[in-house]
């Protein structure tokens, strides 16, 4: 009986864990996201915005990126740990090395803009936009994250919601969401602006799920000495 109880804690640790990374990631990344999305200047060819680029909120942005992919990483990892035996090696693959690939995109546009502002800082902005070199940074990041990464992360999501259809750990409706949001990311990416933000606020809708759901049975299970007396 005491192993039993030592078992649903370890569970319950796992998938706490699992939601609250997610629900951090989620929030990190919206947040980068936002503040990218209205700080940097909309056209790229456009001199006079790129002169007038506040780099301080994109700064903000991209330091916040490395924390919004180690929750990220950490949430594929502990997913993985609570799906156990029941994990189907076929859509495991896909929904592992989906989620590190966008992870890899993710840092790589990062890096990308962080190299273009620390030269932006360094020498005359006028000199880099005349070079040419901010042109290419920004068409670099935008197809690098508005589109491959994205694509990941559609990706990913298709595979999360086959893995939660067949173990059941989430609702069918949260799973058939999870296929539209990511049929419109694949399809859709770079048409719409802020459509990138549906990969995230997918994240935090099932961690919100999955944390609500294990505290509502946390509060259901009997007490350790209930269950010894059981």
């Amino acid at each position: 009986m005491r192993q039993e109880i030592s078992i649903s804690r370890q569970k319950f640790t796992t998938t706490s864990a699992a939601a609250v990374a997610g629900i951090l990631f989620s929030v990190l990344l919206i947040c980068s996201l936002a503040l990218i999305r209205i700080s940097i200047p909309s056209d790229p060819l456009n001199t006079e915005q790129a002169l007038n680029w506040n780099m301080q909120p994109v700064n903000l942005a991209l330091n916040l990126l490395p924390f919004a992919g180690i929750a990220f990483l950490w949430f594929i990892g502990v997913v993985r740990d609570r799906l156990g035996d029941y994990e189907d090696r076929l859509f495991a693959t896909v929904f592992l090395g989906s989620g590190l690939l966008f992870l890899a995109m993710l840092f790589s546009s990062a890096a990308v803009a962080g190299g273009t502002i620390s030269i932006f800082g360094a020498i005359a902005p006028i000199r880099l936009v005349e070079s040419g070199v901010y042109t290419f940074s920004r068409a670099v990041t935008y197809e690098i994250l508005n589109v491959y990464a994205m694509k990941m992360a559609g990706v990913f999501m298709i595979s999360t919601s086959s893995l939660a259809i067949r173990t059941k750990i989430l609702p069918r409706w949260m799973a058939i969401l999870g296929y539209l949001l990511a049929f419109v990311l694949l399809l859709s990416i770079g048409l719409v602006p802020w459509i990138s933000i549906f990969f995230p606020l997918w994240v935090l809708l099932i961690s919100v799920y999955i944390l609500l759901a294990n505290l509502g049975k946390s509060r259901a299970a009997p007490g350790p000495q209930q269950a010894i007396n059981l």
